[in-house]
């Protein structure tokens, strides 16, 4: 059961010319995560006749989600008005911040919708009704159109926008499905950060058990070992690059950025960043090929059309993707396990590997990579950071610290055990 507070939305209302009207009411939402705005457009149009498009989290009461009162910027798109006072709002929503992504700003969804049903068009496909606002933050916008294509009376194509940081998400989908086609979401378009994808059926799978959690890795594994002879490829596509060469660097930065570390961890810190050169010479031995990295590999980044048929799982959210170690992988996706159900993936996941390349050592490489999975998690939150307005930051503040902890934990742990 969810035992998060219940959110409650206050809007603050502009016109598409950035014109700041004032603000709404606060409203109590059913879902509590921020980033989902579905339930407020939808209720917003229902309490006020009023169409809205949500442009970014303004405010939070909470240190982070979900639930608590959230103020959000909002865009009419409809008139009249509602006939409501709109109370007055303190600051400027509207000022100019550098980093703050396309979607976020007055006009800014049109453009990209626009060219969604651009490509719909170039396409062929049917549109059966307007486009609808999923999700928006910091890292992403989601769209959903119905549209109907071929036969099929009810189905989806999506549109989701990425930052600069993501844009190779939409080259790699687009080579993946070249080579890999059966384990992607279809790609109808691509420009840039913009990607157009066609609907997944079935179901999630955040609550999966075995064996499709095995079936994961399997589809997992044997993209990777495709993977594995392509790395200037995958260079060329923007990935970014979590090999021995550039880890270190983004790392140092990750531990020097974070002021919320106690003396003993940033001890330890100092010391695991000092043998990284040793650590990765170490990895290299074990025989395990760097390849392509999910980067955020868990269940609820799988989807499948059949509960019964492992064939049908499709892997998404590539935007997080890159080059290194493939054992990287290992820790969102055990993260979420019973300590019973981790042992079994990962003697799995070792079992795949020896039998794609004979006498590696996954096992090892595993003990190895633990600390350094950690600071890669720390160094990508550290990442959004750098790159993101203040107003979205409360979506990742903590985190550097959390995983730096985690890794300092794990370096201490392999100090104990030798």
């Amino acid at each position: 059961m969810d035992a998060s507070p219940p959110r409650l939305v206050t809007l603050v209302l502009c016109l598409p010319d950035g014109t700041v009207l004032g603000a709404l009411p606060a409203q109590e939402m059913p879902i509590g995560w921020w980033p989902e705005v579905s339930d407020v457009v939808a209720a917003t149009r229902a309490t006020y006749g009023l169409d809205v498009i949500v442009l970014r989290l303004l405010r939070a009461e909470l240190r982070q989600p979900p639930g608590g009162a959230v103020t959000y910027l909002a865009e009419v798109t409809s008139v009249p008005l509602p006939a409501v006072p709109l109370a007055s709002v303190s600051g400027d929503p509207i000022a100019e911040q550098p980093y703050r992504q396309t979607w976020a700003r007055p006009g800014g969804p049109a453009t990209h919708v626009a060219w969604a049903e651009h490509e719909l068009t170039r396409l062929g496909v049917s549109r059966r009704g307007p486009p609808q606002q999923i999700r928006t933050w910091n890292l992403s916008t989601l769209w959903r159109f119905p549209v109907a294509v071929g036969t099929q009376d009810s189905t989806a194509a999506w549109l989701k926008v990425v930052p600069p940081f993501f844009a190779h998400e939409g080259a790699l989908m687009e080579r993946l499905e070249q080579l890999n086609p059966a384990v992607i979401p279809a790609v109808l378009a691509t420009d840039g950060p913009r990607l157009l994808l066609a609907e997944l059926a079935g179901h999630e799978l955040y609550e999966a058990r075995m064996p499709e959690l095995l079936s994961m890795v399997d589809l997992l594994v044997g993209l990777q070992v495709t993977w594995s002879t392509r790395l200037d490829e995958l260079g060329a596509l923007g990935l970014p690059d979590w090999r021995a060469a550039s880890f270190p660097r983004l790392a140092e930065h990750a531990v020097a950025a974070t002021a919320d570390l106690d003396a003993g961890t940033r001890e330890l810190l100092h010391d695991l960043l000092a043998g990284l050169p040793d650590r990765f010479d170490a990895l290299a031995t074990c025989g395990v090929p760097e390849t392509l990295v999910h980067g955020d590999f868990h269940p609820g980044n799988l989807r499948s059309a059949s509960s019964s048929d492992a064939a049908d799982l499709r892997l998404y959210d590539w935007g997080d993707g890159g080059v290194g170690h493939p054992l990287l992988d290992q820790a969102a996706f055990l993260q979420r396990l019973s300590e019973p159900d981790q042992a079994v993936a990962q003697e799995h996941w070792a079992r795949l590997w020896r039998a794609a390349v004979p006498g590696c050592e996954p096992e090892r490489a595993a003990a190895l990579l633990a600390p350094v999975a950690a600071l890669r998690q720390a160094l990508i939150y550290q990442m959004f950071l750098d790159n993101i307005e203040p107003d979205e930051q409360v979506y990742h503040r903590d985190d550097p610290a959390q995983w730096l902890l985690r890794a300092a934990q794990r370096f201490a742990r392999e100090g104990k055990s030798t």
